[in-house]
């Protein structure tokens, strides 16, 4: 078997990061510090591993290892640069609320861990069964995550959804490897766009089912429409604290596994599965739009917009490889903003609480002046102002479509995200155009969250300033 430790180093780091947490809690109860430190030293190391990683297999010197189960190259490798920081700003964010559990906050921080091993391992994974494991690592830790504070009817609510729910496409998507294995003769992504580049199929159409349950799966996870419908319930009825990670996690997650599984493995029938990818890029930018439109809950805003961001997203995917670098931006500059929208409405509305009413928010400009400064230009980089990390993500993914001829995707993309202007716009009026209530008070913002919320600025305005360096970079991200 063709081994190298440096594969699985980030899941190993994690791993022993993890172990070293739960025996010292439990021996000698060290409290947050410990936590934190812990924490730190394994997503520190995880991100280290992934960095050499990239400086020794992007590009041609990719390669697969143990038994071609996980993969080295720029693509994984670029992931875990993303995932295992946003994973650390995600605790710091959330840090109010792990010491508000007392004992049991060890138990957070080691499912957020456990949950950004889970999502590198989908994203490095080189055979489907091994990307199935690493996505129900990722998912199950999201449930429990999602239902943590066991305190609020909402909160076990959005637990229960998500995890049916996510059983019900975990299901589809296994089927879906079943189908594929039966059609190819394997499981492996590189043996199977081996296959279908040098076989003809005259009954393609196990294939074809098999290729369509795979995307139901994923699509659920990415939250694309119509798989989409748990999104708003969840975001909502989570613990603001875990909400951030939590949507930001399974946007880079899932659409990693997705664009390794259709550009890697059924890159030769693209001509199939782009026309679907389109027409569900479609679906999840007017559905979340005019979904989002409706909402008087900040959080449920976010997630319906969030159904729109995963349609512009697969907007990149209809060009096939060549639009992966594209959707790598667009993927990783949104998360960031996601996150720290999400730490906004965790600040004001407490973070052990679900709900998040766009009345909390009247005025908060006089409140705080921070918090509205950042989820104002939050909300203008979701909106795709020019300047932000916005507006270069949804026109990097629109030059995409239209080299592979997807011009209708395009005009209804940029309609829609006109349109999309009010919602965002209506948030920044209600902070700084309207009143403040009688009993609302200055709101403190905890250490972590302004670290969050400073990372993501910097991201944000830097992105969408200066994006070259960061496009042409991600020119190496490409998968296996």
């Amino acid at each position: 078997m063709n081994m190298n430790l440096l594969a699985v180093a980030p899941e190993v780091i994690i791993v022993v990061g993890v172990v070293a947490l739960l025996m010292i809690d439990v021996q000698w109860r060290p409290g947050p510090r410990w936590w934190a430190m812990a924490a730190a030293l394994g997503l520190a190391g995880a991100t280290a591993a992934v960095i050499l990683q990239w400086i020794d297999y992007r590009g041609d010197a990719a390669a697969s290892f143990f038994g071609d189960m996980i993969a080295i190259d720029g693509f994984g490798a670029f992931a875990g640069m993303v995932i295992f920081p946003l994973a650390g700003l995600g605790l710091m964010a959330a840090w109010p609320l792990v010491r508000s559990q007392g004992g049991r906050g060890a138990e957070f921080v080691t499912l957020v861990l456990i949950a950004a091993s889970g999502a590198h391992l989908m994203a490095a994974s080189a055979n489907l069964i091994m990307l199935f494991i690493g996505l129900e690592v990722f998912s199950i830790s999201l449930y429990v995550l999602a239902g943590f504070t066991r305190e609020r009817v909402d909160a076990d609510e959005a637990a229960l959804k998500y995890f049916l729910l996510g059983a019900v496409a975990s299901a589809i998507f296994l089927y879906g490897i079943a189908l594929v294995f039966a059609s190819t003769g394997t499981t492996s992504i590189a043996g199977i766009a081996h296959y279908l580049s040098s076989t003809i199929l005259l009954r393609p159409g196990v294939l074809m089912a098999g290729m369509a349950m795979l995307i139901v799966g994923l699509a659920f996870k990415v939250s694309a429409a119509p798989f989409h419908m748990w999104a708003p319930d969840v975001y909502q009825g989570a613990p603001g604290g875990v909400t951030g990670f939590l949507a930001a996690g399974a946007k880079v997650a899932g659409f990693a596994a997705m664009a390794r599984v259709l550009t890697v493995a059924l890159g030769a029938r693209i001509d199939d599965w782009a026309p679907a990818i389109g027409m569900l890029a479609a679906v999840s930018i007017v559905v979340g739009t005019l979904l989002a439109i409706a909402q008087s809950d900040l959080k449920r805003m976010v997630a319906y917009s969030s159904v729109a961001h995963a349609g512009f997203i697969l907007t990149a995917l209809v060009a096939g490889r060549g639009g992966v670098p594209d959707m790598w931006f667009y993927v990783a500059t949104y998360a960031v903003q996601v996150l720290a929208a999400f730490t906004v409405a965790a600040v004001v509305s407490g973070p052990a609480q679900g709900r998040a009413p766009l009345s909390d928010y009247a005025g908060l400009a006089s409140r705080s002046p921070v918090l509205a400064a950042m989820l104002g230009l939050l909300m203008l980089a979701m909106g795709g102002i020019p300047l932000t990390a916005g507006f270069v993500g949804k026109a990097a993914v629109f030059r995409s479509a239209i080299d592979a001829n997807y011009l209708w995707l395009v005009i209804l993309g940029v309609v829609s995200a006109v349109a999309g202007l009010f919602f965002y716009l209506r948030v920044i009026v209600l902070m700084y155009m309207q009143p403040v209530g009688e009993a609302a008070g200055r709101i403190r913002v905890p250490g972590g969250a302004r670290v969050a919320l400073g990372v993501a600025a910097v991201v944000t305005v830097l992105a969408g300033v200066v994006p070259w360096p960061l496009l042409d970079w991600l020119r190496d991200a490409l998968p296996l």
